[in-house]
């Protein structure tokens, strides 16, 4: 079975975020992008991680930061990027698919390897930055603290 089977096998309600991280942290960047071209699967994928950012949200970490942050996972070739806002306002943090027309305050673009591997905590944001995995627009120092204020499980 491959991590990709693994994935879609998943009911995803019932899969704790450390849950999530162990499994992202078994799978190669060649699986990950397995997941990443059943179109389907990626969306599902996606949409479970997103939806997690509002529930790992720290409101009390966060205070009163007013944030928008654009999320541009590309696809393969570019072709099927996805896009996500993350909207910090009055410490609560409101999640949603697809491009505004607000300016963010920031913009984070990397692959989907990356991506999955950042947000279940198995590899450093700056690490990314530095090795120019993450490409970051806008608030380079509020991109670089950005996992302060969610609860990222350890694997």
């Amino acid at each position: 079975m491959s991590g990709a089977d693994d994935i879609a096998a998943l009911d995803f309600a019932s899969v704790t975020p450390e849950e999530f991280a162990r499994i992202v942290k078994g799978l190669s960047a060649k699986e990950i992008n397995e997941i990443a071209q059943d179109g389907a699967l990626r969306a599902r994928v996606l949409k479970e991680v997103f939806a997690r950012m509002e529930r790992q949200f720290k409101p009390d970490v966060a205070g009163s930061l007013e944030a928008l942050i654009r999320w541009k996972v590309t696809g393969q070739d570019g072709v099927d990027d996805a896009v996500y806002e993350t909207k910090i306002s009055n410490a609560t943090c409101t999640v949603t698919e697809g491009r505004s027309d607000a300016e963010p305050r920031v913009t984070l673009m990397m692959g989907d390897a990356d991506f999955l591997k950042l947000v279940s905590g198995n590899s450093s944001p700056v690490t990314m930055f530095m090795m120019r995995k993450v490409k970051i627009a806008g608030d380079v120092a509020l991109a670089a603290g950005l996992t302060r204020y969610f609860d990222i499980p350890k694997a």
